[in-house]
């Protein structure tokens, strides 16, 4: 999909909703609406133009990257509002959308005594009715075009070669915070824009710990060790996880696994166009729960990924909305206990006309180092 079909995508949802421009603030909507990778920039949509305002030092940036939209160059914030409120006069724009999710009373600057209320607020700073807009271009990037999918796989692979390089680094003694850094400087060294989110590597018991955080924590023989990371190539970000085992191996570790990889194998089974994304939870859950660890797995079974790590569709069990091709998907069932250690087993996988397609190909079968 071109910038000027997703501006078009935006021009249809100010028709349906009867709003004559929208103010985008939030850098990672401008960037999909723009190819602008600054920090600072505003963008006005109306149904006939576009119009990007930054600052001096975007000045050379934004001439390079921003497609569809008149570039503007402003000294000052107070010069961008001067800017916005002279089209929103100058057009007779009544009615102008903002992201309600992304502006802070503080967009005014602070000389201005904020009135109460942050529709007044927009009032105030574009000189027309203020329409509160929460997720129009959320709704957009939620389903993904073959290049932004291309993208993703490729941080996939990159994402793959990660763990195939750190799963042989894993031994007795290392750190989960070593193996962590060692991570990242390969995936950086071999092309990642940077990590989609700190990386999550977590021994022993620590594994139990869904979102845990490297810590001088050793790696023990006959404990687990997670590794949950992801990585960027031209801004999109992929995210996978592993769990191994440093030997001896016992009989537990293998019962929760397999659970867990049964898990995981009947979410993706399940995920296809058309499927409530609460069903692919439900599907995955229904294993855990027949294998009697039911309270050991607490969070939802996956997400959207594209742009941000969390993106809609959100696969939690009360999620009815279905499955779309161009959805980008994880699955990612757990099971955590507190004191021994955890399993997760995430891919990530883009919805397709007629079903999934995979995108991370590590290994999933238990691996013994």
């Amino acid at each position: 999909m071109s910038i000027d079909s997703r501006l078009d995508g935006v021009r249809r949802r100010l028709a349906a909703e009867m709003v004559d421009a929208l103010l985008v603030t939030n850098m990672i909507n401008i960037r999909y609406l723009t190819g602008f990778t600054g920090t600072n920039a505003y963008l006005l949509i109306t149904p006939n133009s576009a119009r990007f305002y930054s600052d001096g030092r975007y000045a050379v940036q934004a001439a390079r990257q921003v497609s569809g939209s008149e570039v503007n160059i402003c000294v000052s914030h107070a010069e961008v509002s001067d800017a916005l409120s002279s089209i929103v006069k100058g057009q007779k724009l009544r009615r102008v959308a903002y992201e309600s999710t992304d502006v802070t009373v503080a967009s005014r600057g602070p000389s201005w005594e904020a009135p109460p209320g942050l529709d007044k607020v927009m009032t105030y700073l574009v000189g027309a009715e203020a329409v509160p807009a929460a997720g129009w271009i959320e709704e957009l990037r939620e389903v993904k075009d073959a290049d932004e999918i291309a993208s993703i796989r490729r941080a996939a692979e990159l994402g793959d070669a990660g763990f195939d390089y750190i799963r042989k680094k894993v031994k007795p003694g290392v750190t989960e915070r070593e193996l962590a850094l060692d991570l990242e400087f390969f995936l950086r060294s071999e092309g990642s824009e940077g990590m989609s989110f700190d990386p999550i590597v977590a021994a022993a018991e620590n594994s139990a710990l869904p979102h845990a955080q490297p810590t001088d924590r050793a790696v023990e023989s006959g404990g687990f060790v997670l590794f949950d990371f992801g990585c960027i190539v031209d801004g999109y970000c992929s995210d996978m996880t592993r769990t191994l085992v440093v030997g001896p191996l016992d009989d537990r570790h293998r019962e929760v696994y397999e659970t867990v990889l049964a898990a995981q194998s009947a979410g993706l089974a399940t995920a296809s166009p058309g499927v409530p994304c609460g069903d692919v939870d439900r599907a995955a859950r229904r294993v855990v729960e027949d294998a009697g660890y039911a309270e050991a797995f607490m969070h939802g079974v996956g997400h959207g990924v594209g742009l941000q790590i969390h993106e809609a569709p959100s696969l939690k069990i009360d999620r009815k909305e279905p499955l779309e091709p161009g959805h980008v998907i994880t699955v990612e069932p757990g099971a955590y206990f507190e004191g021994w250690g955890g399993i997760r087993i995430e891919d990530l996988a883009a919805v397709t006309p007629d079903g999934l397609d995979v995108l991370s190909r590590a290994p999933r079968e238990l691996i013994v180092v």
